[in-house]
Formats: C-alpha cells, structure tokens, sequence
C-alpha cells in the first residue's frame, strides 16, 4: 500500500506518477464475486447482474431425461389400513347399500408422521437368588443400556444429524426437540451425541488418510474458521468417494507436512494455486474457474481486448473437452492438442504486449517491485501453463476445482450461523463427523443410518479413494 508521504512526493514531484496509482483504486472498487475470488457477501447491497460463464446448450428448464425424481410412491405393504365403508349411494339417490356385497376397493395412500415419536422400552432383567453361591444375582443388561434412564443411539444420531449435517444451533434444537417430539434436550446432551459420534469415527479417518494418498486425482482447498476467538484453517481434500479435513493454525507448508497426506501424494491435485502446494511430488491442476474470473475482469473493467478472447478460449478448450468425453472419446489428438496449446500461448503474447513492464517508482521501495494485475494473471498462466491445460491433456481432471470447493461451503454456513467454535477439540468433532457423512453420501448410502451405526461403535468404512 502508499503512504501518505509517498503520494504526497509523487504528486508534487511527477503527478502524471498518480495515474496508474488511480487505476489501480478504481480497479479495487470494481472487484465483486463476479469478477474475481471475492465472496458474494462482500458485494454489500449492490449486487452484481448475473452473468453465468456456462454457454447454453439447448436444454429445457426442469429434469433432464434419465432423473430419477422424487414423485411419491405408494407402498405395498402399508402400516395401518382404515376401511372406508359405502352405505349409501354416493350419486344421490341415496339408496342403502349395506346389504350389496363388496366387488372392490380403491386405494389411497397418506405419507404422515405417527402421534407419537418417541419409543421408550422398559428393560426389566431378572433377579434369583443363587443356591450355590447363597446370593441374590440380576441378569446383565445389553451392552449398550447403561443407566437407569438414557437416550438410545437411534436419537443421539438424530441429534448428531440435525446438529452436524442440518447446522442447527444448540438452543434451537432444543426447542425443535421440545416442539417436535415433545422432549426437550440439554446442550451437554448434544455435546455427548456429537463426541460418541466422532470418538467412534476414529478408525474411519484413520483409513480415509490413509486411501487418500492412493487416489488419481485430488480436489484440495483451505477455508478460514473462527476457533477460540482466532483465525484457523481448514484444509478439505475429496476425492470421488472420499472427503476429508484438517483443522490447523497456518495455511500453508506447515499445516501440509503436519497432516501428511499430500506428502505422500503422487497423483495430481486440482487446486487454487496456493503456492506451497508446488513443493509438493505431485502433479498440478488448476481451477480455471478462478482464471476465467480474473479474465473477465480484465476484459470487462480494464478493456484487455486479449483477456476476452482468452476467457472464450478456455471455454471452446472445455466444450471440446466435454463433446468428446459425450462421444467416447480418452484424448486429444496430438496435433489438435498442440494447436489448442498454440492459440494459448499466442494469447499470452498478446497479453505481455499489451501488459509491459510498469517503469520503477520514484521512491525506493523495499520487497519486489509490484506488478499490475493483468502481468500477475499473464505471469501465473505462462508458469503453470501445464496446470492450467491439465484438462485438456488428461480427460479425468475437472475444468474448475469446484468439487473442493463445495465440500467446505457449508462449514462457512455452519460459521454464519454459530459464529465459530469455542474449542479447537469441538471443531476437530464436527470435522470428523461432516467428513463422514459426505464421504458416506458419495457412496450412495443413507446417513442417517450410518450415523446410527457410528454411535454404536461400527461406522461404514471405506475401502477405495475413487
């Protein structure tokens, strides 16, 4: 940033110094999630006019063909059965039909909740007195009945479920319960069905650690969280049936080579360009989301005729992409690979020849000289080129790195509505268990069951990264 006294010499000494200077703040206050990696909540109340990058593609609005929907379907075999009876004649003449015989029925079916949700069993264990040893003897309870009175498994998970997966706050799930079920619960008793879930999910995220270094392709991204009045970092990596995250202190090297699963990771990771993860053995793919951004920026606010054509180029490279992966198609030819590669690179011409080299300031300045945004974009394209193309050479990378993205945009939700987290050990639970229930939803089975078999000390446990 300037100082005062910096602009105050440049003004007096060299105004015609102001200008790129000027440029640059009115290029600040253009910014919006639009254009750029800003969050649509930083827009304020002037809202930019939506404007999607995706290209239609002649598709009517609703379901497409091959959706399965959700229409409610009736049921063979229904819990309660009410008969309507037919007395008399429904069409007005209103003759008695008691003593005409049943030829039929017609069938409808009501989807409702029961008056009661609440089952509370009674387990009474027996009590004799032993001959041999001359003592009175109580049969055991079940492992899992501990004390006199108690909540089963079946409701700490639905708790764990509306708390963990629906983010509703501790006070107001309370009153749901109250409202609901006609059973209030305490805040401790929350607690202790989020920490039985995730103390029983130990194994699982010990093999989810352990697959995710197996994987051909990553999607990894890092988000901040407010823990104990301070900033921290979670760290989401996914893969097709794997998610998974970290809670740290730093975002960068250090919080990598603590968790120690991309230091193991051969494969190739899609991501946002952060730049500790080019020390990493892997190989790199970037999110093209967050470049057609900056591009459309560039085109729109600075009138950087190139950025346009390099926005349109990328989405003709991801059509093509799309168009051949509809027909069958692994690859590329090679020569259409490298023409798509050369009208990249003569872009990025295009681009320095538009964009030179800004002249030294007056005034010294300590660090690297600062660039303007359209060299730091057309510096970051021609470094990673292979990054950014990665896509276009292997037909399994993503175009963006969405994937990751979506796998921490609810814990920002679950921010906004509690404001943080108290504890770092709290925050590590509700990690653990939304990494579960995400990663059962990608194998297509029902949470809340496994959520049941969490709390009883068998979660469903993963067996492939994809």
């Amino acid at each position: 940033m300037w100082t005062v006294e910096e602009l105050t010499v440049l003004a007096d000494t060299k105004p015609r110094a102001l200008v790129p200077i000027i440029l640059d703040l009115q290029a600040r206050l253009a910014l919006n999630s639009r254009n750029s990696s800003k969050p649509p909540s930083s827009d304020g109340y002037i809202k930019p006019a939506p404007k999607s990058l995706r290209e239609k593609r002649g598709r009517k609005s609703g379901g497409q063909p091959g959706h399965p929907g959700y229409t409610l379907k009736p049921v063979e075999r229904p819990d309660e059965t009410i008969m309507v009876p037919l007395s008399t004649c429904p069409k007005g003449c209103d003759t008695q039909l008691h003593h005409c015989p049943t030829i039929g029925h017609v069938h409808r079916q009501v989807f409702d909740l029961p008056l009661k949700l609440f089952l509370v069993t009674e387990y009474r264990a027996e009590t004799k007195h032993c001959p041999a040893c001359d003592v009175d003897v109580t049969a055991p309870f079940p492992p899992d009945v501990t004390a006199p009175v108690q909540y089963g498994g079946r409701w700490l998970a639905c708790l764990a479920y509306l708390r963990d997966q629906n983010f509703i706050a501790s006070q107001r799930l309370s009153q749901f319960c109250a409202d609901i079920f006609g059973q209030p619960v305490s805040e401790q008793t929350i607690q202790r069905a989020e920490t039985a879930a995730s103390d029983n999910l130990e194994p699982f995220e010990a093999k989810v650690k352990t697959l995710l270094p197996c994987a051909d392709i990553l999607n990894g991204d890092e988000t901040g969280l407010r823990v104990q009045g301070k900033l921290h970092w979670v760290h989401g990596l996914g893969s097709k049936l794997l998610t998974w995250y970290g809670l740290h202190a730093r975002k960068g090297s250090e919080a990598i080579e603590h968790f120690g699963i991309l230091t193991r990771f051969y494969g190739r990771l899609i991501h946002d360009c952060l730049a500790s993860y080019f020390d990493l053995p892997c190989r790199h793919g970037l999110c093209n989301a967050h470049i057609l951004r900056e591009l459309t920026f560039l085109f729109e606010n600075l009138n950087q005729d190139w950025a346009g054509k390099m926005r349109q180029l990328l989405l003709d490279m991801n059509a093509r992409v799309d168009e051949l992966k509809a027909l069958g198609r692994a690859r590329l030819s090679h020569a259409e690979r490298a023409s798509w590669f050369k009208r990249y690179e003569g872009l990025l011409a295009q681009g320095y020849a538009a964009n030179p080299p800004p002249t030294p300031p007056p005034v010294r300045r300590r660090g690297r000289p600062k660039k303007t945004k359209a060299l730091n974009l057309l510096d970051r394209m021609q470094r990673h080129k292979k990054a950014v193309l990665a896509f276009l050479c292997d037909f399994r990378v993503p175009f963006t790195n969405n994937h990751a993205e979506q796998i921490l945009r609810m814990l920002k939700v679950r921010q906004k509505i509690s404001g943080g987290f108290r504890t770092k050990t709290g925050a590590e639970r509700f990690l653990r268990v939304r990494g579960y229930i995400d990663t059962v939803r990608k194998h297509n089975l029902p949470v809340f069951h496994a959520l049941v078999d969490a709390i009883a000390g068998r979660p469903f446990i993963p067996v492939s990264p994809a």
